[in-house]
């Protein structure tokens, strides 16, 4: 009897190399994505001297991006579904680098706006799809957690990384090479993924989109993050301000009934049924305040406080993201598998709200080494541990032909999460950095007062994440087609 070619250990150690070759592509192509969140802050005052921005305008550079990107990322993740994960995945690069090549030739505010818009719709669908590819590629739980290990670490460490990449290559070339950076990058992705990823696990059967629940959803999620972003500067309680929130609230309630409604909704409302998914995305929009708060608030305390330059606050990053990458990339994986995702996230989560914690009572004249670096050390353990078993709770439960949607979700939620926690935690920083002020303390230590306060908030977020994930998440989970026939009383 003859051995079949697709079982013979050569064919099977081939067919493992390209997974893994066609994981490290997803990665390469997230990473831009991610880059392109932090890549652009470093360069803002000299895009703002080029094109000549107003203080409001240039905030628009960060804003279209986030704008389009939040907004688009569930429908960006259903579409996936229904026309193929690969396909779309291969849209999103062509998008986003041909978006980026108009960014880096700019020469007009107008332009530069409008590209910055479409770059957020093609980052939302390939972070939207990436994930999904991936629990395609692997199937064996021990594999699947090694490699969202490795997504995890690129999600989370991967906004570090831009702001050095962003201050080397303001430093040394232009503003225009931020962007331009992802022209090779973006063909590379693309000539690999045609190549590597499979095309089998493209959608099958109806491919009928509800255009209502696209249109609503959508409007919802754009108007919540204009709001969000918009907040400090309108006022939390302005009229602008809370009717935006107000009719982005009309819109998700008009987007819940259309979908409970309709035959073939865009989200089926069964998949917050799902104990593990739910609690996922709670999790994910505290995680992702708390890891906001880390982020770019430790960066304006290194950089406003203890007069650090963009270079150098990249620099102050690469332990965390060191650690990061040993516990992504190997530790995390193991500790899935013995223990689960529920002891691992919990105690990720309980050290990033501890090394946050440290943050709130970092002085103004503090030192690196005994200032810093402990609660960089324990974020970077914090982050590494816990982000693999967030993204595998939000996909584990979920059907292949609805992945794309949960990704998709969970991605919002992180999105959503990360805005809405970053603007509040800077509201609370600028009042109480103000109220400083007004008593007479000097304007460093008010500043850094104001960020204590926020890394505080932070920790709370983190450890409310932390105690949710404890009480809620489900050592075995039921399963989609449980949920949407379960009784709705």
């Amino acid at each position: 009897m003859t051995v079949q070619p697709s079982t013979t250990p050569h064919h099977l150690d081939t067919l493992r190399r390209r997974r893994w070759l066609a994981l490290a592509i997803l990665c390469l192509g997230t990473l831009m994505i991610v880059l392109d969140t932090t890549i652009v802050n470093v360069a803002l005052p000299s895009i703002r001297s080029a094109l000549g921005f107003s203080e409001a305008g240039l905030a628009w550079v960060v804003n279209a991006y986030m704008l389009t990107y939040g907004g688009c990322l569930l429908l960006g993740g259903r579409l996936g579904d229904l026309y193929g994960h690969r396909r779309l995945f291969l849209l999103g690069i062509v998008v986003f680098t041909l978006a980026s090549l108009a960014c880096g030739l700019a020469g007009s505010q107008t332009v530069l706006l409008v590209a910055r818009g479409i770059q957020g719709v093609g980052g939302a669908v390939v972070s939207a799809v990436a994930l999904s590819l991936i629990m395609d590629l692997f199937s064996e739980p021990a594999d699947r957690a090694k490699a969202m290990g490795v997504f995890g670490f690129i999600c989370a460490g991967g906004g570090s990384i831009g702001v050095l990449l962003g201050g080397l290559l303001t430093s040394a070339l232009s503003w225009h090479w931020i962007f331009l950076v992802n022209l090779p990058l973006g063909i590379a992705v693309f000539a690999l993924s045609a190549r590597l990823l499979p095309g089998t696990h493209d959608a099958k059967g109806s491919t009928h989109l509800d255009v209502a629940g696209a249109i609503t959803v959508t409007a919802a999620l754009m108007l919540a993050v204009y709001a969000i972003v918009n907040g400090n500067g309108a006022g939390w309680t302005s009229p602008r301000t809370l009717g935006l929130l107000g009719l982005a609230v009309a819109l998700l309630i008009a987007f819940l009934l259309i979908e409970a409604r309709v035959r073939e909704p865009l989200m089926p409302l069964g998949l917050f049924r799902l104990r593990n998914v739910a609690t996922a995305n709670v999790v994910g929009v505290l995680w992702a305040a708390a890891m906001f708060a880390w982020f770019f608030l430790s960066a304006l305390y290194l950089q406003l406080v203890l007069g650090y330059d963009p270079m150098k606050v990249g620099l102050a990053f690469l332990p965390a993201n060191l650690i990061m990458a040993v516990c992504s990339l190997g530790i995390s994986a193991k500790l899935v598998m013995r223990f689960g995702i529920r002891a691992p996230l919990t105690a990720g989560l309980v050290l990033a709200a501890i090394g946050l914690a440290l943050f709130a009572r970092a002085p103004a004249d503090g030192h690196f080494v005994v200032d810093v670096l402990p609660g960089m050390v324990l974020l970077g353990i914090g982050a590494g541990i816990a982000f693999n078993p967030v993204l595998m709770a939000a996909m584990s439960d979920v059907p292949t032909n609805r992945s794309g949607l949960a990704s998709g979700l969970v991605n919002t939620s992180f999105m959503m999460g990360g805005a809405l926690g970053l603007a509040v935690l800077a509201s609370m920083a600028a009042t109480r950095s103000s109220d400083l002020l007004s008593s007479g303390t000097p304007p460093v230590q008010a500043l850094n007062g104001g960020y204590h306060l926020a890394f505080l908030a932070g920790a709370c977020c983190a450890g409310m994440a932390a105690a949710i994930g404890l009480a809620m998440f489900r050592t075995r989970a039921a399963t989609f087609e449980d949920a949407e026939t379960a009784p709705t009383h």
